[in-house]
């Protein structure tokens, strides 16, 4: 577990993400629906973004406090497809508030002695364990990170604790909830679902 973790006072919401994979996504629907709709998309917002994981989480209008962790790849230096996307100058002990309450950003390069995954797990292991954080937002990478935290969330016999995990398709099984990412992603996109049936 990173130091800046360790002993941190957490937040009721916590929204736990993979910075290379949600670029990766964002890149891919940019290209796909500029295709698609004909006309340039720009960069995602990161704070919308941000508010429709929190939303699909389950956090509704009021005074919350979400903190949100981004792990990243220690070669990135930037959300290329999001904005503000640098890192450490524009992510990283920033803070913004709204309608949803007041979200604070952690961005965290992943070590030389771990994988993005297991950082990912990690994390994901230690939020689970809090009596303060009561719902969780994880948003992993591809691959078998997925059967990983089905495994862990077996484990998880809390129905104090809401967990909502993002993918782009339908994971099977899980002691979790589980939204569509790609949803998300197109809002803070600006994609409307009108110009997707326009086409």
């Amino acid at each position: 577990m990173n130091n800046e973790l360790e002993n941190a006072v957490w937040s009721e919401n916590i929204i736990v993400a993979d910075g290379d994979y949600i670029d990766k996504v964002a890149f891919n629907l940019i290209v796909n629906f500029e295709r698609m709709i004909g006309r340039r998309i720009h960069n995602a917002d990161i704070a919308r973004w941000i508010d429709c994981i929190a939303l699909d989480g389950g956090v509704r209008e009021g005074d919350n406090n979400t903190h949100v962790i981004i792990i990243y790849g220690k070669e990135s230096k930037r959300l290329e497809y999001f904005t503000p996307g640098n890192y450490m100058q524009e992510l990283n002990g920033k803070a913004f508030k709204d309608n949803l309450g007041e979200f604070t950003i952690t961005a965290l390069p992943v070590e030389d002695i771990t994988t993005a995954d297991d950082m990912f797990l990690d994390i994901l292991q230690n939020v689970c364990s809090r009596d303060e954080v009561k719902r969780i937002m994880a948003v992993p990478g591809e691959g078998d990170i997925h059967s990983r935290i089905r495994s862990c969330m077996r484990n998880m016999r809390d129905d104090t604790k809401r967990v909502t995990v993002f993918a782009m398709q339908p994971m099977p099984g899980g002691n979790f909830n589980q939204e569509i990412l790609g949803y998300s992603l197109m809002s803070a996109l600006g994609i409307s679902s009108d110009e997707i049936k326009e086409k």
